[in-house]
């Protein structure tokens, strides 16, 4: 097909962005109303925090099972397919679990099931979608402002969602805050398919931001086409893998417990933790343009992209190391404080991983890598530190040793990210498409 116009490339790069904050909202959106109803749910029911974890536990396994599918779906059609799937299965992982019946016997699991694998699969539609496609669309010095723009769907999600569910939850229970969630994820996710486009050399165009990666540092990685098995034969990839999946680790464990934290050892009430977790999305809202633009910064201060998302995922877990330090204090006006520093660190980890993994394997089958990716992250890293979280609360009676837990991650990430490499061997190709050893 003939290229399209460069005005009309620059509106499909924009609806792209647009496309990607809907999926970004869904997908946080369900992270975020979970530390709002987790209390709700177990008084209740009558469950332990283990089980009611557990529902979110499995939700995080399916997604991370569903996401390596998703990634090789958008490199062959795009992000529409993903985005409709999501669309039902988000709301069916919010109405079917809103009917459960906890009465019985069979109710547990039943939440299991719907919540599970309805929600999984829907989220696991979301994340490798919106982020590849953004890379696909923006590299070098723009992937980090387009990103941090489809981002800050994450805290208008938390934001949001936690004003309308606070108020829902008091006067008409979780239930009802489930079936509103359910309409608001399929209408989102509905205009998010509708709108979406493929990658840009389905267009006859390139991806926007080149001109700041050639001639500058390593070869751009879109000349070498990597297969899955030759991404993960290198340390690049598992270095990526293992650095992400500590910090979401440490991430999932105080989004998803933090409330109770304020609930259970500071002693407030439902509305005053909800309103300091409120914090971490009034401050990602402006975290997640400006931490992108300052990557962007740093890529065009380097000449070298890999360099600058580096250096971006060594601050990142220092800033959510730094917050969860302050939230042990138990100090109001700490924790007022570690809520941006939590912010900072989530509008660098998740795209800066991507950012750094594009670098390397962008191209074709990039979506294919990172949903594999993706998969071994989402799979251990989140589940693990949600069940930690519980499972401290259960035998200690305090959440100050899961915060202590999670700080740890949080340094062992930061670690691991100044182990990420520069360079990769055969990553440069010849004019005749040989591997350059």
């Amino acid at each position: 097909m003939a290229p399209i116009s460069e005005k009309q490339a620059k509106t499909y790069g924009l609806m792209t962005v647009i496309s990607a904050w809907l999926a970004v909202f869904c997908l946080f959106g369900y992270r975020s109303s979970f530390s709002i109803m987790q209390k709700m749910i177990i008084a209740d029911t009558g469950w332990t925090t283990i089980q009611v974890s557990l529902g979110y536990c499995l939700m995080m396994t399916v997604y991370a099972i569903t996401a390596f599918f998703s990634g090789s779906l958008v490199d062959k059609k795009g992000c529409r397919p993903t985005y409709a799937i999501g669309a039902v299965c988000c709301f069916l992982g919010f109405f079917l679990t809103s009917l459960v019946n906890v009465a019985t016997p069979a109710g547990f699991y039943i939440y299991l099931f719907t919540y599970g694998l309805f929600a999984g699969v829907g989220t696991g539609m979301l994340w490798v979608s919106s982020t590849v496609s953004c890379r696909k669309w923006y590299v070098g010095a723009r992937y980090g402002t387009m990103w941090g723009l489809a981002f800050m769907g994450a805290p208008m999600a938390q934001l949001l969602l936690t004003l309308v569910l606070k108020s829902v939850l008091v006067s008409m229970g979780w239930r009802a805050g489930m079936k509103i969630l359910s309409v608001i994820m399929a209408v989102f996710l509905i205009v998010a398919s509708v709108i979406a486009k493929q990658t840009p050399d389905k267009y006859g165009v390139e991806a926007f931001g080149l001109e700041s990666v050639k001639d500058k540092g390593p070869a751009p990685a879109r000349k070498k086409v990597w297969t899955v098995g030759e991404a993960f034969k290198t340390y690049a990839i598992w270095a990526t893998i293992l650095c992400f999946l500590t910090a979401m680790a440490g991430e999932f464990l105080v989004w998803s417990q933090v409330v109770s934290f304020f609930q259970t050892d500071m002693g407030m009430n439902l509305d005053q933790a909800s309103n300091i977790y409120l914090i971490i999305g009034i401050a990602g809202i402006f975290a997640m343009p400006l931490t992108g633009k300052l990557s962007d910064n740093l890529v065009k201060s380097f000449g070298n992209e890999r360099k600058a998302r580096k250096l971006m995922l060594v601050v990142g877990p220092a800033c959510g190391a730094a917050g969860v330090a302050l939230l042990l204090t138990k100090n109001l006006t700490m924790c007022l404080i570690s809520m941006v520093l939590l912010a900072i660190y989530w509008g660098i980890e998740p795209g800066g991983c991507a950012g750094y993994a594009g670098s390397i394997f962008g191209g074709a089958t990039l979506g294919r890598i990172w949903g594999l990716a993706t998969l071994v992250v989402m799979g251990i890293g989140p589940s693990f530190g949600t069940f930690m979280g519980a499972w401290f609360k259960d035998h200690f009676g305090s959440y100050i040793p899961a915060l202590i837990f999670c700080l740890v991650a949080y340094l062992i990430s930061m670690f691991l990210a100044f182990t990420m490499p520069l360079k990769i061997k055969g990553e440069e190709v010849s004019d005749e498409g040989k591997t350059i050893a």
